[in-house]
């Protein structure tokens, strides 16, 4: 790491980045365990081939350091015991450097000045918790209780962060002294590469130097094991070209393993192996003998090594702060280097994984840890670019893959990784994920180089596939517990369906992305909670889109999950469109990523179902009663039961409807309305069916004659021919005469009927409105667009059904009923002795009956068309009442008199109808009946002038015959021809006689 030693300020710390983010830093307590179980080292293990124990590696790599550090400063290397140092606090790290009395390894680490390393990580010191360094003013962990307070040289402080005992530490600095005092080192110069530090220190310590045999065998056998290690089992250079020496080495080592081996400076065992030994340390690539020895730079047994060197820089007393004497610490270490073959990229990626894995090991508690091994990844990022040794590319290929892996682990579920009580270590990890990501990508990886770097962007593509990772799991989690939830209240009133529940906790769980995660993410990936969002949608469409599909009906559980999917899409869509407002293309691609759940529409579909279930069910109930009812006016207060039950279904239905919880109701309530309104037409139509009409009851208009007496209808220009039949009505008249439903009751009920029809639309559309004010999703212009007016056909139906019975009961009357006493009595011979007497006293009963059948607001109507079919048939009667009649010019007031107690009938002294509508519908009979007291010639007059009109110039020869409309008028020309035609005179005769060769005589 080239910025270790240089004085960098915390401002340009990975862990002053991530204040920002304003998390507060938890209580934390630190658990003393270096054990992660699921993080194996990436330098590699040696526990199988070599069975070496991480405390044999931890002694080898401080020999290796006390051997370096000793023989570095180029002065005579004297052992002096720690307890006879000077420790006063005077003693500053320059002044014991300087004196060429003090070695190295024996100045004073009474640093007041904050560390380099640490002011370039920010990485906490020892003394800020409870615990203090070795260094401080604590009891080191060799000494005893009652020890006064010292500090403490570079030397003791390696040996205690090291954990090797005093005894040891003599044993080691004897034995170097010994090999200074054989010249072995001063003969190549002093280097300590040239040394094989194991070889010497076998032979330069004896039984004697241990307390006793076994613990002199250990260490012989750790010796030996760490010579196997580094010169047979990995190996600087291949052993190809060395094969005896191997072999012999190994022989060597196997035996000494079994039993135990003699040393001693002229030992012929010792001899031999330190043979076997040189020559496989002084190899080099070429094969010739080198100055330097090989024994201790191999993968992986030099990292492992130096990993162990580095890690003392870490308290014993607290596991997770770097000692403040770690600048001195890491100055001498740095002298290792040469016996390990590290290198400052080695270094780096060292020193990455070592911080990381502190980090790791004791309980991820400590951020600094975790940002300085960001940090320091910054430069091993550079060391990547520019390095390509293959060794080296392995280590770090190795080591990155080992913290991605472990931090991918997290970051592709991290939402069972994180919450609220550890979110401040995410920004953390995902710093370091990435960082290792983008190496691995970037430098590393041979798919990169083939590929333009613009087409890649690592940091977001790795945060993409963290967010969609454990999005999906996070919505896997909630799918499970959302079932089991429904499983546990399944016998609770009403439970919850899954999806309504998986709804409501997706719905959550992008909220808790949105202000949680997303925060942090955005600074890898500008739209996070875009994707986030994006990514549970398509999760939950899958699942909603398959329920949608099986949905046969509309149920209650059913619209409970459409409208919590509805409001879950319009929640996420609305997250998706936040994020994504400031992206070039303003959110469209993500947007396109969320198919949508069309829970709306499928609402809809389903209501608009209901609603044709309903409508065709009532449609059914309105056929089955109808066949059923008899329309009879002993009950219901004149109006039948069939229509009341109508009116009751079609309010339980409308209260049905907006007792379904569905947030459309304005929309979809004409579709109902126009249902309801087809059915009740339906039963209207149905009602007024086959009661007849006018044309049902007036009699077919005879032809026009002038017949004998006695021979009714007879044809034009049959003179003594007779008609074998009466005038016959029309088929119908018949078929309704058979039916008791049709009588004049009955078709009073049914007139009751549609006007009580007629007036309760009118409730049920103020009813509606009330329902929709009360409905949660009426919007104020829902009542100006004319969702008041709901019911467009009946209404019409009702009033059209009215006019046609009303109608249809007049003329029933006047020309059914009162056909014996109107036309087969009225004038029928003379007209003096046939007067209209009888036919008032039977139309005045059957008013009566209808007064009181009848519901008064269609009272007036019914009378009005009884009074028009009777005007109707009075003038019948008189112009086409056939041969059995004949009028006289002085009949003409016997007709007058009667026509004005017929008037008088409807008006009953100011009791009946109004003179007004009595005027209205007489205007025709008024304008005929002076005809009859017109004299014949004048009558001849008119009827000449008005052919002329009629027909023209070509009437001047010869009149045509006009034909009959049924239109009277008293200038039409038919009409005047019929009034001469019963006018019983020679003048009428005669010219009858002329013109159309009808009969003289009647």
């Amino acid at each position: 790491m080239a910025h270790l030693f240089r004085d960098l300020s915390l401002g340009h710390s990975k862990r002053e980045s991530a204040s920002s983010m304003s998390f507060s830093k938890p209580t934390i307590t630190v658990t003393k365990t270096l054990a992660a179980a699921d993080l194996p080292s990436p330098l590699g293990d040696l526990s199988d081939s070599a069975q070496l124990t991480d405390s044999d590696l931890r002694l080898t790599a401080y020999e290796i350091f006390v051997a370096a550090c000793r023989t570095s400063s180029g002065k005579p290397l004297t052992f002096v015991p720690s307890s006879s140092l000077n420790h006063s606090n005077s003693d500053s790290p320059s002044q014991h450097s300087n004196s060429p009395n003090s070695p190295a390894l024996q100045r004073s680490l009474t640093s007041a000045a904050a560390s380099k390393v640490k002011k370039a990580f920010g990485l906490k010191s020892p003394g800020s918790g409870s615990k203090k360094s070795p260094g401080g003013s604590g009891s080191s962990p060799g000494s005893g209780q009652g020890k006064s307070k010292k500090a403490l040289t570079v030397g003791e402080l390696m040996r205690i962060q090291m954990k090797v005992s005093e005894a040891m530490d003599s044993r080691v600095r004897r034995a170097l002294l010994r090999i200074a005092a054989g010249q072995c080192i001063q003969q190549v110069g002093r280097r300590i590469e040239s040394v094989v530090v194991p070889l010497e220190l076998l032979q330069q310590l004896k039984l004697v130097d241990f307390t006793d045999s076994q613990e002199y065998d250990a260490w012989q056998k750790r010796t030996l094991k760490i010579l196997e290690a580094g010169l047979l089992l990995h190996p600087r250079l291949p052993l190809d070209r060395v094969q005896s020496a191997a072999q012999r080495l190994r022989q060597i080592i196997h035996g000494a393993l079994d039993r135990p081996f003699e040393t001693g400076r002229n030992n012929e065992s010792l001899q031999v192996l330190r043979s076997a030994v040189m020559t496989l340390a002084s190899r080099s690539i070429d094969g010739s003998l080198t100055e330097s020895c090989h024994w201790a730079d191999g993968f992986p047994l030099n990292l492992r090594l130096y990993e162990m060197l580095l890690n003392a820089c870490f308290d014993v007393n607290d596991e997770t702060s770097i000692l403040e004497e770690v600048d001195e610490l890491m100055e001498h270490i740095k002298k290792t280097w040469g016996i390990l073959g590290i290198n400052q990229v080695l270094h780096n990626v060292c020193f990455t994984w070592v911080l990381f894995h502190r980090y790791v090991a004791t309980g991820q508690v400590e951020m600094d840890l975790i940002y300085a091994a960001d940090s320091q990844l910054e430069e091993v990022a550079k060391d990547a670019k520019t390095t390509k040794d293959s060794e080296y590319s392995k280590v770090l290929s190795s080591t990155l893959t080992s913290i991605m892996g472990w931090a991918e682990k997290r970051l592709l579920a991290y939402h069972e990784t994180f919450d609220s009580g550890n979110i401040e270590t995410m920004q953390g990890i995902v710093s370091l994920g990435v960082a290792a990501a983008k190496i691995i990508v970037e430098d590393i990886s041979n798919e990169y180089r083939r590929r333009r770097k613009s087409e890649v962007n690592v940091a977001r593509d790795r945060i993409d596939t963290y967010i969609r990772s454990s999005l999906r799991t996070a919505f896997a989690q909630r799918m499970e517990m959302a079932d089991s939830s429904r499983r546990a209240s399944k016998n609770q009133p009403n439970p919850l369906p899954v999806l309504a529940i998986l709804a409501k906790d997706v719905g959550e769980l992008a909220l808790k992305e949105k202000r949680m995660f997303s925060p942090i993410l955005k600074r890898w990936h500008p739209f996070a909670a875009g994707v986030a969002v994006a990514t549970l949608h398509v999760c939950y469409a899958n699942e909603i889109k398959q329920f949608i599909s099986g949905i046969a009906e509309l149920t209650p559980d059913a619209v409970q999950v459409l409208r919590a999917a509805d409001k879950l899409e319009k929640d996420l869509v609305q997250i998706a469109v936040e994020d994504s407002v400031d992206s070039d293309d303003g959110g469209k691609a993500i947007i396109r990523e969320m198919p949508p759940f069309e829970a709306e529409a499928a609402i809809a579909n389903l209501v608009k179902a209901w609603i044709k279930t309903r409508v065709d069910r009532l449609k059914e109930w309105v056929d089955r009663n109808l066949q059923q009812e008899v329309w009879s006016p002993q009950e219901n207060e004149g109006y039948a039961p069939s229509a009341v039950e109508v009116l009751r279904i079609f309010d339980e239905t409308l209260e049905a409807y907006f007792r379904l919880p569905i947030p459309m109701h304005p929309a979809l309530l004409p579709d109902l309305m126009a249902g309801l309104d087809r059915c009740l037409q339906y039963y209207i139509t149905k009602a007024k069916s086959g009661c007849g009409s006018r044309s049902s009851y007036v009699p077919t208009m005879p032809a026009l004659t002038r017949c004998t007496i006695g021979s009714k209808f007879q044809g034009f220009g049959k003179k003594k021919e007779k008609s074998p039949n009466p005038p016959k009505r029309n088929s119908q008249v018949a078929t309704l005469n058979g039916d008791h439903s049709y009588g004049i009751q009955q078709l009073c009920v049914r007139i009751n009927t549609l006007q009580r029809i007629r007036s309760e639309l009118e409730v049920l559309e103020k009813r509606v409105i009330t329902h929709l004010r009360n409905s949660e999703s009426a919007k104020v212009e829902d009542f100006s667009n004319g969702l008041e007016k709901q019911f467009e056909l009946s209404p019409a139906a009702c009033v059209e059904g009215i006019q046609q019975l009303c109608e249809s009961v007049a003329y029933k009357i006047v020309f059914y009923d009162l056909s014996h006493v109107l036309w087969d009595g009225l004038y029928v011979g003379e007209a003096s002795s046939s007067r209209i007497e009888p036919f008032l006293r039977e139309l005045e009963r059957h008013l009566l009956i209808i007064s009181d059948a009848v519901h008064e607001r269609v009272r007036t109507r019914i009378i009005t068309d009884i009074m028009r079919a009777s005007f109707d048939g009075f003038l019948l009667v008189l112009l086409a009442g056939g041969p059995s009649r004949a009028f006289s010019k002085q009949d003409s007031q016997i007709i007058e008199d009667d026509y004005k107690s017929l008037k008088d009938l409807f008006w009953a002294n100011g009791d009946g109808l109004p003179s007004e509508l009595i005027d209205k519908f007489s205007t025709t009979v008024r304008g005929v009946l002076p005809l009859f007291r017109t004299d014949t010639e004048g009558l001849i007059e008119r009827f000449r002038r008005g052919t002329l009109e009629t027909y023209g110039s070509s009437a001047r020869s010869k009149f045509p015959l006009p034909p009959t409309s049924g239109q009277w008028n008293p200038t039409e020309p038919n009409t005047l021809l019929r009034v001469l035609c019963y006018r019983n005179d020679d003048a009428a005769s005669k010219f009858l006689k002329k013109t159309y060769n009808l009969p003289k005589k009647l």
